[in-house]
């Protein structure tokens, strides 16, 4: 049984998934794209429910996306998607489009609902086109009970992911149980830029489609767009919610008195799996979390985490246990955010190390110590006002280049 936690109204389900919230069912199977791995994975509701979505600022979007985005936008309802991993439909021209088409008809076809009713996301090597074949004879078997499992779903969609990533939370609206399940795959191509990354997130709870996908836009800022493995964006990032209505809360809005709460669980959700993705970060030995506080606006506590979290000499010297906080600061200075040098302070944990435009005295045993621990938090104090941000990312290490000089092969 799921080990629960409760923060304030919330109770976080850290063995939870997608199928924490009512009328909601997901699985997946081996269909040939990987030579032995799960590759093709479903999550369907029982009825439409409210959609919304965030995507990839790459101007060259993957066919899904643009498939998905069409779709979206008749009814902004979704009742079902299909997922493949191996191979990205991406800079694939008519015939992806075409293919993830294909796609979208066929699971709509073995569901008994309409086509826009079902989204379509790919992931993998980019400008191979989709062995249609093969997904067509694992759609036709997907639903099949022996396939349904919400750990087949999660494992389908990986791509050199290390471990899986999912979350729920549940709590109490109206008088009802409102469930809120997350599940997303993320290693490399990672950069806040809409996250590099599939996020797949349900709920039941009953909410307006325009106040949930101002809530998804908000949150996405907050948590999937402050991560960063190794300054790629990819072209098939999406971060789906569908919401169902089936717990029987009356319909949420940002007038809701309960609003807050379901917001409060959607950023759980949102900032549990993005961490993860950091912490799996390709050839990643280490989570890295920069926090920010003392900016004159939000936006600038969100770029000057961006430029430390993204900075390579920043990630190669963490690897490293090298307490070399001359990279943090001149990650700050290139920022573009205007700052006030001489009254930055910098600390690794609790370690101070640069405090007044000068190095701050500090025991370098002690410093590489704190290094070598698997979270490393790094603190930036810029004395400019009362906005803060945190962002994440990991180390960056030989393994990262050995994973990707053979990505395709």
């Amino acid at each position: 049984m799921a080990q629960a936690t409760t923060s304030k109204e919330i109770v976080i389900l850290e063995e939870e998934s997608v199928t924490l919230p009512k009328g909601f069912k997901a699985g997946g199977l081996h269909c040939g794209l990987k030579r032995k791995r799960l590759d093709l994975g479903y999550i369907v509701s029982e009825v439409p429910a409210a959609a919304a979505g965030v995507y990839t600022t790459n101007a060259f979007q993957a066919a899904p996306l643009v498939v998905t985005q069409e779709s979206m936008a008749k009814e902004n309802k979704i009742q079902a998607l299909i997922v493949n991993s191996a191979n990205a439909n991406a800079c694939t021209g008519e015939q992806g489009i075409k293919d993830a088409y294909e796609m979208q008809s066929q699971f709509a076809s073995e569901l008994g609902i309409q086509n826009h009713l079902v989204a379509v996301t790919s992931t993998g090597v980019i400008g191979e086109v989709l062995p249609m074949e093969k997904i067509t004879t694992g759609i036709k078997q997907i639903l099949n009970k022996e396939h349904e499992d919400v750990k087949n779903f999660l494992q389908a969609i990986l791509t050199t992911d290390l471990v899986v990533k999912h979350i729920g939370v549940q709590m109490t609206i109206d008088g009802k149980t409102v469930s809120i399940g997350g599940a997303s795959k993320g290693s490399g191509m990672i950069h806040p830029n809409m996250a590099t990354m599939l996020g797949f997130v349900t709920s039941d709870a009953n909410i307006a489609h325009e106040d949930l996908s101002n809530a998804l836009k908000e949150i996405t800022n907050q948590t999937f767009n402050m991560i960063t493995v190794d300054g790629d964006t990819s072209t098939n990032d999406m971060v789906v919610v569908m919401a169902n209505g089936m717990a029987g809360n009356d319909q949420l809005t940002k007038d809701h008195p309960d609003w807050e709460v379901f917001k409060a669980g959607l950023k759980i959700v949102c900032e549990s799996l993005a961490k993860k993705i950091a912490r799996d970060g390709e050839g990643a030995t280490k989570l890295v979390e920069v926090k920010v506080d003392g900016a004159f606006s939000q936006n600038a506590a969100r770029a000057i985490g961006k430029s430390i979290i993204s900075s390579n000499l920043v990630k190669t010297a963490i690897y490293g246990t090298d307490a070399n906080w001359g990279r943090i600061v001149t990650a700050i200075g290139y920022s573009g955010v205007p700052i006030e040098p001489m009254a930055i302070k910098v600390s690794l944990g609790t370690i101070p190390v640069f405090e007044n435009g000068l190095p701050a005295p500090f025991n370098e045993d002690e410093a590489k110590k704190y290094l070598e621990q698997d979270t490393v938090q790094i603190f930036v104090d810029l004395n400019q006002g009362e906005f803060s941000a945190t962002a994440w990312g990991c180390d960056l290490t030989y393994d990262y280049v050995k994973i990707n000089a053979s990505y395709r092969t």
